[in-house]
């Protein structure tokens, strides 16, 4: 495509160019304005307990704290940073390091004492167990 520009005169523009521009700066501005949440997770839950995954690569157990109260487990903890040789440059750096925190609400009020977590292969699974009172009952019907 051909336009005039009003400084030099005529000048060829490739738009999916421009487009792949676009899409390029918009990704820059996605990546700084909204970063994904850390660790990312999955929730299941049934009737006797809901179950949390996060994936937690390179974050030793140690250094995650796991609370929960009422119907909100929170995970804390921090990835360090990693050492690069001395004297190396860095060319991509994107796995991010530092503190993290993240609260995840649970479909019911969970007792702290029936929490179990378990870290493996840089993934923690920590299961919820339902208390009793909470589990839906079956109701019978009385016949008249």
């Amino acid at each position: 495509m051909t336009m005039l520009h009003p400084a030099s005169g005529l000048m060829t523009i490739d738009p999916f160019a421009l487009m792949r521009r676009v899409a390029r700066d918009m990704d820059d501005v996605m990546r700084r304005v909204a970063p994904a949440a850390f660790p990312p997770v999955n929730v299941w839950q049934n009737a006797d307990a809901a179950v949390v995954t996060a994936e937690l690569p390179g974050v030793e157990p140690g250094d995650i704290e796991i609370t929960v109260k009422d119907n909100v487990l929170t995970l804390r903890g921090e990835r360090k940073a990693p050492e690069a040789a001395e004297g190396a440059v860095w060319r991509l750096r994107e796995r991010g390091f530092g503190q993290f925190a993240r609260a995840i609400r649970l479909p019911f009020r969970a007792d702290p004492d029936k929490v179990e977590a378990r870290f493996k292969d840089g993934v923690l699974r920590i299961a919820i167990q339902r208390p009793e009172a909470d589990k839906p009952r079956r109701i019978e019907i009385k016949a008249s």
